[in-house]
């Protein structure tokens, strides 16, 4: 008898019928002879109507504590009804807030971390043979306040849950049949994987791809957690998210993602000298804002320019900040740009195969597209462009690396 660990977002709960399907998948996964723990997310739209709410009662920046407590009701109301439609089906099921899971966060409200959780509640009523529905997205800290994980949470949670209980997989049912190459809908020929690195969906992830939250893969990867990323509105197998040992599908490049919140400031003229970026990128990390790619010149005439990047979002912030710092370490400009997109190719195959850098510099060049800034891990490279230029160059790079080079074998070690 297996244990599984079933995720369900939004759109899969997002009215009392499609609740009504989860149930049904639900029924038939326990039917099959599996312990099931269910995770669900808020219906669909319920979460941004609890934040305007509380923007409309405690204006545009409300008491997070207050906030958390307010939102995390969208995974509570599931969660009844999830339980309500199981047991309709004649099977028993039982509801767990955050907090009668034992689900422990530090203290950061609307984006909190998971610390532990008590993974006895869940086994207990696993044992009983009764479905565990249990809300994503919330916990509580050692002083019993309701916190978020923020945006995606429930992806972590689902995960930490299966770590918690050692289940044999943790399957993220969504509104898309698995992972794929790139976005379907900017790419047709766009194809699923059957199989990926926890290192390569982690990449993905933090590059713009949003089947699964960054967080969820990190757990997933340090506790060894295989993912299924399924359909809940099909019954095709989805995409696994493995070890790497257990992923390889021979492609150079498993995928082509892109990131359109993507904002540039750059510093001319900076004095090049130590404590420098200290003095700028310091006050950034203070006021929380995380920068991606930076790029420091090599000197001249005792000078250097910094380019860096930020969210989108951040920008005027960012940008605030920068010109502070720029007066205080004497550069001759700032400047900033937020028509600029990030774009990447990922892949486990890039460790053993040489070119692929120039390969993509090259594809891009004959689309006549210019690059502003590159960023490059052992598996992944990146590179800045102008907005306006993304589609085309998504569907260059697949068309080059995914669709071209599908049966290239990668090189044995």
């Amino acid at each position: 008898m297996s244990l599984i660990v079933q995720k369900y977002g939004g759109t899969s709960v997002k009215d009392v019928e499609r609740i009504r399907n989860v149930a049904r998948r639900v029924v038939a996964t326990r039917e099959a002879g599996h312990r099931v723990a269910v995770v669900v997310s808020a219906m669909a739209g319920e979460t941004d109507a609890l934040v305007r709410l509380a923007q409309e009662a405690g204006g545009p920046d409300p008491d997070p504590r207050e906030y958390d407590v307010l939102v995390s009701t969208g995974e509570q109301k599931t969660i009844a009804l999830l339980a309500m439609a199981i047991q309709r089906l004649g099977h028993a099921a039982r509801s767990f807030t955050g907090a009668q899971i034992g689900m422990r966060t530090d203290t950061s409200h609307t984006r909190a971390r998971i610390q532990s959780i008590d993974a006895r509640h869940i086994l207990d009523t696993l044992d009983e043979g009764t479905v565990a529905v249990i809300a994503g997205f919330q916990g509580v800290d050692d002083d019993g306040n309701v916190t978020t994980l923020g945006r995606g949470g429930s992806d972590t949670s689902a995960v930490a849950v299966a770590a918690a209980v050692h289940a044999d997989v943790c399957e993220i049912y969504t509104d898309v049949d698995g992972v794929y190459t790139t976005d379907p809908n900017l790419v047709p020929a766009a194809r699923k994987l059957s199989k990926i690195s926890f290192d390569e969906m982690l990449e993905m992830a933090s590059l713009g791809a949003k089947v699964l939250q960054i967080r969820s893969v990190k757990f997933a990867m340090q506790y060894g957690v295989p993912i299924h990323v399924r359909s809940s509105f099909s019954d095709v197998e989805g995409t696994w998210v493995v070890r790497e040992e257990d992923a390889m599908e021979g492609l150079v490049v498993s995928g082509v993602t892109y990131n359109r919140n993507e904002a540039k400031i750059r510093l001319r003229g900076v004095k090049d000298q130590p404590g420098v970026a200290a003095r700028l990128f310091g006050p950034l990390g203070e006021a929380g804002i995380v920068v991606d790619m930076i790029v420091q010149n090599v000197g001249q005439d005792g000078s250097t320019d910094i380019t860096f990047t930020v969210p989108r979002t951040d920008y005027r912030k960012a940008l605030e900040i920068a010109e502070r710092a720029g007066v205080e370490i004497g550069a001759a400009a700032v400047a900033g740009d937020e028509g600029i997109a990030k774009v990447s190719v990922v892949g486990l195959g890039m460790k053993d195969h040489a070119g692929v850098a120039s390969r993509m510099f090259r594809v891009l060049a004959d689309e006549g597209i210019n690059i502003q800034l590159i960023s490059t891990s052992e598996i992944k490279i990146s590179v800045l462009i102008e907005a306006k230029y993304t589609e085309l160059a998504v569907r260059a790079l697949h068309a080059a690396f995914v669709e071209a080079g599908a049966a290239e074998p990668r090189a044995e070690s």
